[in-house]
Order: structure tokens, then C-alpha cells, then sequence
């Protein structure tokens, strides 16, 4: 989630409530116009439930970013373990930003290409340029956390994005999705499918992300919380549960070995798109049927997607990441503006267990998309075309989704 695609709009959540979608069921995501206020201070409220794929809650906040001073510097973690923060996070960003009446100075997102000395360049160079906040999505806690109390020694207010930085200022902001309950869905999914796949006593590895990312132990507590139970009074066996990884290439090589010592496997949880996807290559390699062997992934990935409509993953958790941008540059404005952000957009609170405190958080909205829901959810939000998804491989199993 990152998961990260890791690491979009399921991923639904005001006030810790999540609309959870059947795994082979229907759902999708409300885009009616924002309909935001304001206060009688003159200040816009905006929601979480106003940050619809048009982006208009942006453009009611005008007056806010005309308000605040100094540069919101975006720090985003890599290219690789999710295609996510090309693919979504760095235009929706861009597109809030802009929506809000922000200049291209007053802005500026980077990408630390895995390396998180990259980051604390990138953040320096930020504060050294008069950024008054930071978005930041760490490559690691330890490392997020540096960053941040440097942030705020400086004066600069600091956002955990979508990871929280464990170990980070304790009057910082979180924006992200309920991560427990992402994982509840992906282990729901996983139940919903072996049911309607008729896999007969199921034989389950359960892959995780990685160990160093804090949000791959919040979707483990999620899903595995959904299936112990049925592990513990054998409806299902867990035939292992390797180290995690959001490495694809690992991911493929973890799997091949766990296949080959547990021949009777008939599925795997993955909590990712794009690591699911090597793993489905293993499996076309290995000639095994489609809606025979259930996968799982997160993040709505085009591969991913892909891999539903063809009948070798299940579903996907899909968090629209344009409510997630726009919730995070909404809360930079009130920041950089000194306001303070209202209750209907800090809508929760998040435990940092290394400070035994709750961080106040901003959640958006999961949800779990199948080939029943497809053309509801990511298509119908425009999170990817019908041209786009449709490639040749999939051009017919796109037509019987309803997907044209």
C-alpha cells in the first residue's frame, strides 16, 4: 500500500466507518458535487466526503491558499514498489494544488527514488526554500521520523502521507486510510472468493508487504484477523507466511520456492497489485486455470485489474487516491493558512505505539473491486479508461464486465 498502486476511492472511511463491498459483489464511489461551507470566520470547510473526482472541493478553497504563506514541499517515496506515486499521487497532488489557486512556486513534489538520503536532501532543500509544511511518505519510519523533527525545529509543520511515521512529532497530521480495515477487506475478499471460486479445502500461503513499512503491519492485523479464525478451527490451512516484501522480483522467487515445497497450495493473500502480479505470472507459467488458484492485491493496479477480469486474482482494494490527495493538499492549506483543520476533514485519530499517542488523522474511503464492480468504481471515476485497461489480452473479458 503502499501497497502499496501500494502501495484508491475503497479506499472509504469517515469516522473509522468503512463501506465494505462484497469480494465478488457490487460498490462504488459517490462523486456528486462538493458541497462544502463556511465558517463564519470566512473560512471554507471541506470534508472528506467533498473530495469527489471532479476535484471541485479544491476550488472552494481559493481563498485559503491566497491566505497562506510559504511553499508545501511533497515528499514521495519511490518508483518502484508501487506505480501509484507516478501514476496517481504526483498528478492529483499537482491537479489539487492547482485547483486551490496554488502557483507552481508555491508547490513542489518530489520523489525520492528509493533512497532516503535522496529524501532528507529533498526535504532540506525544501525547508532551505521557505516550505511552511511538508508532505512526507517515508521510505522507513527512523528515516521519516529525522526528517520531521528537523521539519519542526525549522518551524514547519509536518503530514504523515498515507504511512504513518512512527516516532514522528506528536502534533503532526496523518492522512491515509483506516489500513486495519484495508486489510480486513483483502481478507474478506479472500474468504468471499475461495467460496465462489468452490475451492475445495483451501491451502493458503499468506504474504505480507514489508516488514520495515508500517502500514504492512496494519493490513496484516487486518486480514489476518479475518482468517486465524478459520485457520485455528480448520476451514482453511496456512501452509506458510514468508518475510515480507513489496519487491516483485523477490516476491515471484518467495513464491516459486513456497509452491514447490507446498505443492497443495490452492491460494495465496497478497496485499498488493503489482508483487500479486508476480505471482500470477508464476501460476500462467505453471499453466494453472483461471478461478481456480485466488489471489489478492491492493491498490487497483492496471495489472492488477487486468488479472481480476482474466480470472487469476479475486479483487483489489481499491483507494482513490484522488481523495486521498486532495484530503492531504486541503490539510496543507489550513496548515500553511495557521487555521485550524475542521472535524469534518481531521476526521480520527491514528495510535503512533512508539509515542503511546494518537496522532489526529484525516481517512478516505476503501473499497474492494472485482469484475462484478469494476466498471462502477475505477472506471467510472476515472481512476483508469475503458481504452487503457482494455488491451487486446483483455479486450473480451473487459466486454462481459461491462467495461467498454
Amino acid at each position: 500500500m503502499r501497497l502499496a498502486w501500494r502501495s484508491l476511492a475503497t479506499v472509504g472511511l469517515a469516522s473509522m466507518a468503512l463501506f465494505v463491498v462484497a469480494a465478488c459483489g457490487g460498490g462504488g464511489s459517490d462523486n456528486e458535487s462538493a458541497s462544502t461551507t463556511t465558517e463564519s470566520s470566512g473560512t471554507p470547510t471541506v470534508g472528506v466526503d467533498d473530495l469527489t473526482a471532479d476535484f471541485a472541493a479544491m476550488k472552494t478553497l481559493k481563498p485559503l491558499a491566497s491566505e497562506g504563506k510559504g511553499m508545501i514541499g511533497v515528499l514521495l517515496p519511490d518508483t518502484t514498489t508501487s506505480t501509484r506515486y507516478v501514476q496517481y499521487d504526483a498528478p492529483n497532488m499537482k491537479k489539487a494544488f492547482e485547483t486551490a489557486g496554488l502557483s507552481s512556486s508555491q508547490f513542489k513534489i518530489d520523489n525520492a527514488h528509493g533512497s532516503t538520503s535522496t529524501m532528507q536532501q529533498q526535504a532540506e532543500a525544501d525547508i532551505n526554500a521557505g516550505a511552511s509544511v511538508l508532505l512526507i511518505d517515508p521510505l522507513d519510519p527512523g528515516s521519516g521520523a529525522a526528517i520531521e523533527s528537523k521539519a519542526e525545529s525549522q518551524g514547519v509543520k509536518v503530514i504523515d502521507y498515507d504511512r504513518l511515521v512512527t516516532g514522528g512529532p506528536k502534533d503532526r497530521y496523518y492522512v491515509s486510510f483506516n489500513n486495519v480495515q484495508v486489510g480486513q477487506l483483502i481478507g474478506q475478499g479472500m474468504v468471499d472468493c475461495l467460496s465462489a471460486w468452490k475451492v475445495s479445502k483451501p491451502q493458503i500461503l499468506v504474504m505480507s508487504g514489508a516488514p520495515t513499512d508500517n502500514n504492512a503491519k496494519l493490513f496484516a492485523q487486518g486480514y489476518n484477523g479475518v482468517l486465524d479464525p478459520k485457520f485455528s478451527d480448520g476451514t482453511y490451512t496456512k501452509v506458510g507466511a514468508p518475510a515480507g516484501t513489496w519487491d516483485a522480483p523477490t516476491a515471484a522467487t518467495t513464491f516459486e520456492q513456497q509452491f514447490t515445497a507446498h505443492p497443495n497450495m490452492n491460494a495465496v493473500l497478497m496485499p498488493n497489485d503489482d508483487t500479486n502480479n508476480a505471482v500470477v505470472a508464476v501460476l500462467q507459467k505453471d499453466k494453472v486455470k483461471p478461478m481456480t488458484f485466488p489471489t489478492t492485491g491492493q491498490d487497483a493496479a492496471p495489472t492488477g485489474l487486468q488479472n481480476i477480469l482474466l480470472g487469476y486474482q479475486c479483487g483489489t482494494v481499491y483507494k482513490p487516491y484522488f481523495a486521498e490527495a486532495q484530503a492531504a493538499a486541503a490539510l496543507a492549506l489550513y496548515l500553511r493558512a495557521g487555521k485550524t483543520p475542521p472535524s469534518s476533514l481531521v476526521n480520527d485519530t491514528t495510535k503512533d505505539t512508539t509515542l503511546n499517542a494518537d496522532i489526529k488523522s484525516v481517512y478516505t474511503k476503501p473499497f474492494w473491486v472485482t469484475k462484478e464492480n469494476m466498471a462502477d468504481t475505477v472506471v467510472k471515476d476515472g481512476t483508469i479508461t475503458a481504452s487503457a485497461l482494455c488491451t487486446p489480452k483483455v479486450a473480451q473479458a473487459c466486454k462481459d464486465a461491462g467495461i467498454q
